[in-house]
């Protein structure tokens, strides 16, 4: 059997016509394509089974939501951020709600704000999950995914409880949150975490030190530090390259420099580099238990009290102009809000991080095998609602 070279350092370097072995070959892969995570089309130009070049195409999702958001008013236009990353639904909320209520000069209750950062937390460990489990199918292993879901599904059970929904909340409003959490749902979520941080563990035997695993993930899709802050990388993708930036920390909102964590980065395992799809798989699996320790912190801040501010019944903004940036599952989420003093936002426009990411993959394709490229897009983690909006 002949044996590949899965660095194939001469193609990453170059892909020179000279090096080229046979005529380039245009396939499409996705919109329908498991691995796209979405409906995203990738046109990979083949030599073989090597990739020498590939165009991400966007556009099968988009609904308009930033020009629609200008025809309801500012409570109206949660439902549609809902459905940006409807994988981290309660970090797009709070995001846009953050933003109003700076520019309101809107004074959010302590509960308020320490039951947002716990279902904050959360929404996270959920989407790594998912994260985890997804890539773990785009690779071959069918387990991890079932294992991930029946966990996640707890969290949406407690979701569901608090919001009355499973995936699209509209739980973090303007000024607050719509529902409070009782002592009987706290109980349940510690008694949640004490068994689930058991099981990651396991997932970390299973999946993070097998062997097939890791030779489809160490050394493939490699993105450089510099190369990552060039393209304006955020989250685990940034740093998995080795920088530890999150706005948790550099730029600490809610109460997050209340409590103790800390920052995940990729320091390269044995047999991997720093900035390799290994990498940025296992700072996800990281802050999940970084997130685990922030969501006990939290029930220990749990004071009684309202859990929502002063907000009038018709919210007209001040006029003019905020940009408000938090910490999503996938990186920097940005909401710039312009105002014009009326009920309805001037102009909403989003910084998607899953969009920056998807721009990477034109530059760490060349040279790989089209079974690593697989690996390189699940290793992004992007949900389109994100990027098509």
């Amino acid at each position: 059997m002949q044996t590949w070279d899965m660095g194939i350092p001469e193609l990453q370097e170059s892909t020179t016509d000279e090096k080229l072995k046979s005529e380039l070959l245009t396939v499409n892969m996705g919109p329908q394509h498991p691995a796209t995570h979405g409906v995203l089309r990738v046109e990979i130009k083949t030599d073989s089974e090597i990739v020498a070049e590939a165009i991400p195409h966007l556009g099968y999702l988009h609904r308009c939501m930033e020009k629609h958001s200008e025809s309801v008013d500012f409570r109206g236009v949660l439902p549609f951020i809902d459905r940006l990353d409807y994988l981290a639904s309660m970090s797009q909320e709070y995001t846009y709600s953050a933003a109003v209520e700076k520019m309101l000069g809107t004074e959010v209750p302590e509960r308020a704000q320490v039951i947002r950062m716990m279902v904050l937390e959360l929404q996270r460990i959920a989407s790594h999950l998912m994260a985890f489990g997804t890539y773990a199918l785009d690779l071959g292993a069918f387990s991890p995914f079932l294992y991930a879901f029946d966990e996640r599904e707890k969290i949406l059970r407690f979701f569901e409880e608090i919001s009355g929904a499973r995936l699209l909340y509209n739980y973090i409003w303007i000024g607050g949150v719509w529902n409070d959490v009782t002592d009987k749902q706290i109980d349940s979520l510690k008694n949640f975490l004490d068994e689930f941080e058991k099981e990651v563990v396991k997932y970390d035997e299973l999946v993070s030190s097998n062997k097939i695993f890791q030779s489809r993930t160490m050394n493939v899709g490699v993105l450089s530090l510099d190369d990552a802050l060039s393209f304006g990388a955020t989250g685990p993708v940034l740093r998995g390259s080795g920088h530890a930036w999150d706005l948790r920390k550099t730029e600490p909102y809610l109460l997050y420099d209340k409590v103790d964590f800390d920052i995940p980065i990729a320091h390269g395992q044995k047999g991997s580099v720093v900035g390799d799809c290994f990498s940025r798989y296992i700072v996800r699996m990281e802050e999940v238990t970084e997130s685990i320790k922030i969501v006990r912190q939290c029930f220990d801040m749990l004071k009684p009290g309202p859990i929502i501010g002063k907000v009038p019944k018709i919210i007209k903004v001040p006029k003019g102009e905020i940009y408000m940036k938090t910490e999503c599952p996938r990186g920097e989420l940005g909401v710039h809000l312009v105002c014009d003093g009326g009920k309805t936002p001037y102009r909403v426009k989003i910084k998607s991080p899953c969009f920056t990411n998807v721009s990477i993959l034109p530059h760490i394709a060349p040279g790989q095998m089209i079974a690593d490229f697989v690996a390189s897009i699940g290793s992004i983690d992007i949900v389109l609602g994100e990027v098509d909006r």
